[in-house]
């Protein structure tokens, strides 16, 4: 194992790194198998066989389907607290184009977002956590099936997961390529956005195209209201405001026939907002203009707006509390507290409107290959590992100390 190329330090990471290959070998080996949202059945099996030999206090399985979550009760729970963590095990519906030995041997299916690394970071937490103890309360580890698009979260919520296990806060981190390795950033507020899919269909008269004249051109209509949307955030959205409206698909008609106008077409998109207010104002002009714009044409359009993930909204006691945690592993230099937050969506955010809690960014570095996520060429940098176990168990052992002696 190569020397990390980071500094870091106390307890918990100096213990944790003396396990770093193992961690690196779980890793590696579930990036080999990946599986997308609730079919996460390998991974399931090798999650549980790694807590087994952590000598957690419970295991358990079926939460949301393919969930599991686990628990280490510290050397007291005088206490009562209980503190959750949670990694996100799914995959992506993605080919894979690296070329080293532990890549996907899966077809079309590839760890292109890290969550193999989440899923290893959690289990080295777990490790050490159940080889210290040194806390008083209850930790509460959950392995959280589809999260890209399958709202896992949610569905282990609506399983009873905190009813089972009422945590007081939870927190979540993710791999920032963006960021170098040996870095955290997180904000007391949006981390990320809410994602919205939008779907219009537009119905018209189909008709030849030489004679147009007598047709309801939806290709027409849907050219307008491609670019009209872009007119919503821009004119109806403060500018100290964020939101996005991007309409990515369009299919109308058969390209093999080129004379030929269609009588319908569906455009297809996503709306990301941080604030319900914003995401209420985009969602009734998008409506409204759509519906005019059809209307001027002689056509009709039918908008299909539908709430996929919240934004990720941290609560800021606990972000400030996260902060500190990391700041006293890698110091204040590399621990960035007012991180900008990003488009992108996280269920993770199901979560935060439940319970207090925070979600950070663990730096890693964009590799050799650019590293992007979502990305053909993406992998897990396994340097971070160590460093990610220790922050999950960082944020145990701080937020349930154990009494002074």
């Amino acid at each position: 194992m190569q020397p990390l190329r980071y500094k870091a330090g106390g307890r918990a990471f100096a213990h944790i790194a003396h396990y770093h290959p193992e961690l690196t070998a779980l890793r590696r080996d579930l990036h080999a198998h990946p599986e997308l949202g609730f079919e996460e059945v390998y991974t399931g099996s090798r999650v549980k066989e790694a807590l087994k030999a952590c000598g957690v206090d419970e295991i358990h399985d079926g939460i949301g389907r393919t969930g599991i979550v686990a628990v280490v009760r510290g050397r007291s729970t005088a206490s009562g607290s209980m503190v959750g963590l949670r990694a996100d095990m799914d995959a992506l519906p993605l080919a894979e184009h690296n070329d080293f030995t532990w890549k996907s041997c899966k077809q079309g299916l590839m760890h292109g977002c890290g969550h193999d690394g989440h899923t290893a970071m959690l289990v080295g937490a777990a490790r050490y956590l159940a080889e210290t103890r040194n806390f008083d309360g209850t930790a509460v580890l959950i392995f959280q099936p589809g999260e890209e698009g399958f709202a896992g979260a949610r569905v282990m919520m609506e399983d009873g997961l905190f009813d089972r296990f009422p945590v007081q806060s939870v927190y979540a981190m993710h791999n920032w390529p963006a960021m170098k390795p040996g870095t955290v950033g997180l904000n007391p507020g949006a981390m990320m956005a809410a994602a919205d899919r939008v779907t219009i269909e537009i119905t018209g008269r189909g008709g030849h195209g030489a004679h147009a004249y007598q047709t309801v051109d939806v290709v027409l209509v849907a050219a307008h209201i491609i670019t009209a949307a872009q007119s919503i955030v821009a004119r109806n959205v403060r500018p100290i405001e964020s939101a996005v409206v991007s309409l990515c698909a369009v299919q109308a008609g058969d390209l093999g026939a080129f004379s030929v106008l269609p009588g319908s077409a569906t455009l297809v998109g996503t709306v990301r907002t941080f604030d319900p207010q914003v995401q209420e104002t985009v969602e009734r002009r998008l409506k409204e203009m759509c519906n005019a714009i059809a209307l001027g044409f002689g056509a009709t359009a039918t908008v299909h707006y539908e709430r996929i993930y919240p934004a990720t909204i941290n609560s800021e006691s606990e972000a400030l509390f996260a902060g500190d945690v990391a700041e006293a592993i890698v110091g204040s230099d590399h621990v960035v507290r007012d991180l900008e937050p990003s488009m992108g969506a996280e269920d993770f955010a199901f979560m935060l409107q439940t319970k207090p809690g925070a979600y950070l960014r663990i730096g890693q570095g964009m590799g050799a290959s650019g590293g992007a996520l979502h990305n053909s060429r993406y992998d897990f940098n396994d340097d971070i590992l160590p460093l990610g176990s220790a922050l999950h168990a960082s944020l145990i052992e701080q937020s349930m100390p154990l009494p002074a002696l």
